[in-house]
């Protein structure tokens, strides 16, 4: 107790501390590109979650025949449909050819390829070559994503630019970019090709557009719209000389695959009659299968889409196909001819074949959609789009990983 009041101290003349005031933690800023790519990879593991979940409370609609183990795991078998057996097989045991029949020559030999040396180095067993393409599918779309945001910046501000690599990961069939399918990878080495082509580094976009007519087989087809952007970004006839040089340079992808399967089946373009041999046939016209389903959907969409098996699927893929046409206009005036004609001849291929299937996701890796959604105005008009394209993705990822028909 305080003997004398008169000998207390002030609040005010206290005597100051000792104590040393510590610095301030200050957060690692890190480049816009790094942060997209941890995010596109933080994207990656959420849709692996969701998918997870997908598989242990729905049951699968069919058995596909094969497993990323020896035994059906609920995780990782959602990561391997369809063709990604395909793509095993070629990674574990190379290319096959069988005369007359379905065969692996299909699938052309980026990734797979890819896919066998990584493979191997993981240890060489059965889902070693599976997790292997999950890995490259996952790392080629981190990476795709700030180079993207990097092409997009060439003609939008800083917003629009980051929303455009938000709308390319969420696009409605964009799940493919995370499983064991080329998509991821082709879309990387197509905007590669662009982005180096737009910054006149013609040898890196040669390289780039290479890989890409060697990952699928419509990669042949973007050539003649990247020799538009290289032109248009050309200032010198020189210049305009080198990005043609760089466009033709990408067929050297394509050339190699068709002098190795002459090889092995003494026929150049046997890839594409083995393309043949699953129902496609491209040369005719590329708009009747869709006036085809429009048609059902417009005079019987109920019992259409309830009746027949494929009708819900072939109606995904039209929708993602319809919607990219329709935007080609807009890119044509916004963005130039370089990148209409990206998703015109993108789709000319597969719209010509006479089938729907895979629609969806030829239309995931034709970068100026994106780059047009992102670059609309309205917070509004974006919330609603972007609303929408995570309902069909979720959708689309949901019945992809169950063994639904949505190639």
């Amino acid at each position: 107790m305080m003997r004398n009041p008169a000998e207390a101290v002030p609040l005010s003349a206290a005597p100051p501390s000792n104590t040393l005031a510590l610095p301030r933690p200050r957060s690692i800023a890190l480049p816009i590109e790094a942060r997209i790519l941890i995010l596109a990879l933080c994207f990656r593991l959420a849709g692996a979650a969701v998918g997870f979940i997908a598989n242990v409370t729905i049951p699968d609609y069919q058995d596909q025949g094969f497993t990323v183990m020896k035994e059906p795991n609920p995780f990782w078998d959602r990561f391997a449909r369809w063709d990604s057996g395909w793509y095993q097989g070629i990674a574990s045991g190379g290319y096959k050819y069988v005369e007359g029949r379905q065969n692996n020559l299909a699938f052309f030999p980026a990734y797979p390829k890819l896919m066998g040396v990584l493979g191997r180095v993981m240890g060489g067993a059965q889902q070693d070559f599976y997790f292997a393409g999950i890995l490259i599918s996952w790392l080629a779309f981190a990476a795709a994503m700030p180079l993207l945001y990097r092409l997009a910046r060439l003609d939008l501000p800083h917003e629009q630019a980051t929303r455009v690599t938000i709308y390319a990961a969420v696009f409605p069939s964009a799940y493919f970019f995370g499983v064991v399918y080329s998509e991821a990878l082709f879309l990387l080495t197509l905007v590669s090709a662009t982005l180096a082509l737009r910054s006149k580094r013609w040898i890196w976009a040669a390289v780039a557009a290479a890989i890409m007519t060697a990952t699928r087989v419509n990669g042949v087809m973007f050539l003649p719209a990247l020799a538009l952007i290289g032109g248009h970004a050309a200032s010198t006839g020189r210049e305009r000389r080198w990005a043609l040089l760089a466009a033709i340079g990408g067929a050297t992808g394509i050339a190699a695959y068709s002098w190795f399967v002459y090889s092995v089946s003494g026929h150049p373009f046997e890839w594409f009659d083995s393309i043949t041999r699953w129902g496609y046939h491209p040369g005719g016209n590329p708009l009747s299968g869709l006036v085809a389903i429009a048609k059902q959907l417009t005079t019987r969409p109920i019992d259409f889409i309830a009746t027949e098996r494929m009708a819900p699927y072939d109606t995904l893929n039209a929708m993602a196909a319809t919607g990219a046409l329709l935007a080609v206009p807009f890119i044509l005036q916004r963005f130039g001819r370089g990148y209409a004609a990206i998703v015109v001849l993108g789709l000319l291929l597969p719209l010509s074949s006479g089938q729907f299937e895979g629609l969806g996701r030829y239309c995931s890796v034709l970068f100026p959609l994106p780059i047009l959604f992102g670059s609309m105005r309205g917070e509004t008009r974006h919330l609603g789009l972007m609303t929408a394209f995570v309902m069909f993705y979720t959708l689309g990822l949901v019945l992809f990983g169950n063994v639904h028909p949505l190639f």
